[in-house]
């Protein structure tokens, strides 16, 4: 959600770089919890094509108009909160292989929107996981395509701007304390409401981004 909203007071390119830093080192304080819980043959098909797809999205994102890829964030925002809100969970398990295009796509979602999780969440949860398996795998997942995303902001300059910095030092204690509320009170809460009600808000983010991108 950090994102969609940051890019109604901040710059798209300006909000991803900025939260490239703050992520990854949220990804660290989850994915680091109890990595022996990872699957590593999931993580292992998902990181080379996170890489392929860190590189294609960071060449469009250098190439994007504002306005272009204000109107690809709101189309995204709003194409996975409809997701959010119709999907129903299944117990069927889905081939290994699609694990490929969930690596590819969410290396190019993450670069470019700020946002690689939903891909890797959508393959990992039907590949029969257990709960630690699946946040685990989906930290370590997490993680490698963050890493990749501050590495490829450094090499275009995106990251080399003070002012994303001094923007850093002030996020950055903000979501790590949130990470820290987020485990006293992750148990008393009721993770479908929640879920729905992200993905309402959501909606209303991604069509507001659609309208300020036609303006």
């Amino acid at each position: 959600m950090t994102i969609p909203l940051s890019t109604h007071l901040v710059s798209l390119k300006f909000a991803l770089a900025l939260f490239a830093v703050v992520d990854l080192a949220c990804a660290l304080a989850v994915g680091l919890e109890n990595p022996k819980n990872a699957v590593r043959a999931e993580w292992k098909r998902l990181a080379p094509m996170i890489i392929v797809g860190t590189a294609l999205g960071v060449t469009l994102l250098v190439n994007l108009p504002r306005a272009a890829g204000m109107l690809l964030l709101g189309i995204f925002i709003l194409a996975y909160a409809s997701y959010s809100l119709l999907y129903r969970a299944s117990s069927k398990i889905i081939p290994s292989f699609w694990g490929w295009l969930a690596g590819l796509t969410g290396g190019i979602t993450s670069t470019l929107f700020g946002a690689g999780g939903p891909p890797y969440a959508i393959y990992l949860s039907q590949r029969g996981l257990t709960k630690e398996q699946f946040r685990a795998t989906m930290g370590f997942a997490a993680m490698t395509s963050i890493s990749l995303r501050v590495l490829a902001f450094l090499l275009t300059g995106l990251l080399l701007d003070l002012q994303v910095w001094l923007a850093i030092a002030a996020a950055l204690p903000a979501a790590l304390a949130g990470i820290y509320v987020a485990r006293k009170i992750f148990k008393r809460v009721n993770r479908e409401t929640l879920l729905r009600a992200v993905a309402l808000l959501l909606l209303v983010s991604g069509f507001s981004l659609i309208l300020r991108s036609l303006n």
